[in-house]
């Protein structure tokens, strides 16, 4: 690919679509920092901010596969432009909200609308850019939405010292009717001819490939726990645990946010080069889910760590999408791209929905005592999730656990010896021994 015509293509198709992608991660990430001015104002619970938060999951992960499927049909341009507008007007109800069912409402428009920020750019770096940097692109387009990670933490307190969270919100809604505008605008069409002696487009040809079923249930508990643990139960563990004051918080939570954009920077590059070895993107997924499980039991067990090692263990594995996606992209044709990609966000963003829902539910059965949790409650939170994960694990493994049994069972030694292979038994014929009773006979 020439260089003007790559750069060309990075302004018109890929930043767009990553300032989609901005404002998709700005949303989801913004309650962990205006939680208590929604507390305060509005006399919320923790199961209501649970659900609250947690909708925009939902919705999310609802819309996963019709948007795959008009992906697929009429294109990311249009598809994205369009909901964006939904996103738009979502996050200006939310700044006239003012209980929960007008939250709840405009929080579930905002998670319509920004449901297809990640595989519309996903979709439009398969179309338009060479397959060998697919892995690449995507972890550049998930390195630059994260920042929207970083803009809900010190940036955003900062801002909120001058404004409301309601003013906030207003803003947002500019900016995303903007966002919508630009893509239209500016981003081109392609139409994709289906690749000859490819698998059927349907939808089916996803969900009835095992492959698919072996990595799904990994990547969801680990990214969609990475989302809600960081999207929302990581300040109240910080503050109920840990005994953070605000600005510490804040402080760690921008942290947070920075390992988040460096990790999907990480695994983009990373994956890149191994492919280049002959080395899968399955492995890397399979140290990252192990990787995430010790960072969690560290922090149920309360191991001799400063928090901010553990936490940002949970911020990276947020970003492992990079590495999901592009085993998918190993799985399945261009043509496919949609489809498969919305079939594992909807895992993806299901499983972060029932965490981050879940995860309030449990939290709510320990009472308050001078406004704060104690650690058992996050304990046990925390674990029923870990407890998941390595079942997914285990499943994960399963067939490299076969094929290892299957490869020792082909050494020599260790194969179970068959019967024509035994030495064959030796048979002795009977023989009578006359033993003379005379003391003077010679033997």
């Amino acid at each position: 690919m020439q260089i003007s015509v790559a750069w060309r293509l990075i302004a018109r198709v890929f930043l767009p679509f990553a300032a989609g992608y901005y404002l998709s991660y700005l949303f989801r990430s913004i309650n962990a920092l205006i939680s208590g001015h929604l507390i305060s104002e509005t006399g919320l619970g923790t199961a209501d901010l649970g659900l609250l938060t947690s909708v925009y999951f939902l919705v999310f992960a609802a819309a996963q596969i019709p948007i795959g499927l008009l992906l697929d049909r009429f294109g990311p341009r249009r598809v994205q432009s369009a909901l964006l507008l939904v996103a738009a007007a979502g996050a200006a109800l939310f700044a006239m909200s003012t209980g929960l069912p007008s939250l709840l409402i405009s929080r579930a428009m905002i998670g319509l609308g920004v449901a297809a920020a990640l595989t519309a750019g996903l979709k439009s770096i398969v179309l338009w850019f060479p397959r060998e940097r697919v892995a690449l692109l995507n972890g550049y387009m998930i390195m630059l939405g994260s920042l929207g990670a970083v803009t809900a933490t010190t940036p955003v307190e900062h801002l909120l010292a001058w404004i409301d969270w309601r003013q906030l919100f207003a803003i947002l809604a500019a900016a995303t009717g903007a966002t919508a505008v630009l893509i239209y605008i500016v981003v081109p069409e392609r139409v994709i001819t289906p690749s000859i002696g490819s698998i059927p487009a349907s939808l089916s040809s996803v969900f009835c490939d095992r492959r698919f079923w072996r990595i799904a249930p990994l990547s969801a508990t680990c990214v969609g726990s990475a989302w809600s643990l960081q999207g929302l139960w990581a300040a109240p563990w910080l503050t109920d645990v840990e005994g953070l004051g605000r600005e510490s918080l804040v402080g760690q939570l921008f942290i947070m946010s920075i390992v988040l954009c460096g990790g999907a920077w990480l695994f983009g590059t990373t994956v890149h080069c191994i492919r280049r070895r002959g080395v899968g993107a399955e492995t890397i997924l399979a140290i990252v889910a192990m990787l995430f499980v010790a960072g969690e039991l560290a922090l149920i067990l309360r191991a001799p760590l400063p928090s901010i090692l553990p936490w940002c263990v949970v911020a990276i594995v947020g970003t492992a999408t990079v590495v999901s996606f592009a085993v998918i992209a190993e799985y399945f044709p261009p043509e496919l791209a949609g489809r498969a990609n919305g079939a594992l966000n909807l895992l993806h963003f299901g499983w972060a929905f029932l965490a981050q829902f879940g995860t309030g539910l449990i939290l709510e059965q320990w009472s308050t005592e001078g406004g704060h949790r104690s650690i058992l409650a996050y304990q046990v939170a925390f674990g029923v999730n870990v407890a998941l994960q390595i079942a997914a694990l285990v499943w994960f493994a399963l067939p490299l656990f076969r094929s290892f049994t299957g490869w020792m069972g082909s050494i020599a030694f260790f194969a179970p010896i068959s019967l024509p292979e035994a030495v064959e038994p030796m048979t002795y014929e009977q023989t009578i021994v006359l033993i003379p009773m005379d003391g003077d006979a010679e033997w």
